[in-house]
């Protein structure tokens, strides 16, 4: 399948002063539901902001009057419905690499060295869930809509959601969301745990997401980094073998530039 380079599905502002930028999902006239251009080009943009050093966290908002109505499955129909249908192995191998594909932006954000913060406002459906699910912390905001939606048309839930929930919010909240396909409220996804911060008011939303991310942001990168990777093994690996592997990171990346400079100016201080 020919790779699409087509990134206009998203915004990006950059504040290079606190070290953040903003992905901003930006097909409002369509509550931003995720045509093909968000699948194809996510991957690009997370790439493209992994490779500035000048960026420590990523936070991912959206335009207009919702976060995301999910998959735009009209189009997605439409587009792949051959695939979709395939009768032998042949095409539903191609079936298999298209779903894939379409799992490579989620991979690249649960794999990034940067922090992602969602910022979710009104509906968060489906695949918006998914996305908010890849990220490390979610700020909701108290208007918030959340489905695991796909049970009601189908569909297990196949981006990340599933994987990523129980060790977000338990098992026994995932199987509700997942087995009810129901609405919840943003009170209800902030008493879960799913939101790990919950504003009152949308015009909010941002501007406390950015204090979080500001604060995250000045912490050395090096540190940040080990701590993710850290909390993504774990989700695998038993406590014990979790303890090894940071005792492995610290002997190999303890020792960065920013330890040196906080050390230094600690030293400085004992000394006065």
């Amino acid at each position: 399948m020919q790779e699409n380079q087509d990134t206009s599905f998203f915004q990006v502002e950059k504040i290079l002063d606190k070290k953040i930028a903003i992905i901003f999902l930006n097909r409002p006239e369509a509550r931003n539901s995720m045509d093909w251009r968000f699948w194809s080009g996510l991957p690009i943009v997370v790439d493209e902001l992994e490779k500035d050093d000048n960026i420590n966290v990523i936070i991912i908002a959206a335009k207009g009057k919702s976060f995301s109505l999910g998959l735009d499955l009209v189009e997605f129909n439409e587009r792949f419905q051959d695939i979709i249908q395939g009768k032998i192995a042949d095409e539903r191998k191609k079936f298999h690499e298209l779903i894939l594909q379409m799992q490579e932006g989620f991979r690249k954000i649960m794999q990034s060295q940067k922090v992602y913060i969602a910022a979710v406002h009104k509906h968060c459906i489906g695949g918006g869930l998914d996305l908010i699910a890849a990220c490390d912390i979610r700020v909701g905001c108290k208007n918030a809509i959340v489905s695991l939606r796909e049970t009601k048309v189908g569909i297990v839930a196949d981006m990340c959601s599933l994987n990523r929930l129980p060790f977000i919010i338990g098992y026994g909240a995932t199987k509700m969301m997942a087995f009810t396909g129901r609405d919840f409220t943003g009170e209800e996804c902030y008493q879960m745990g799913l939101f790990e911060k919950l504003v009152e008011k949308e015009e909010d939303l941002l501007p406390e997401t950015i204090k979080i991310a500001e604060e995250i942001a000045a912490n050395p990168p090096i540190v940040i980094a080990g701590i993710k990777y850290l909390l993504n093994y774990m989700e695998s690996h038993n406590t014990f073998e979790g303890m090894q592997y940071v005792a492995l990171w610290n002997a190999t990346y303890l020792d960065s530039a920013d330890f040196r400079k906080i050390m230094e100016k600690f030293m400085q201080k004992l000394k006065r």
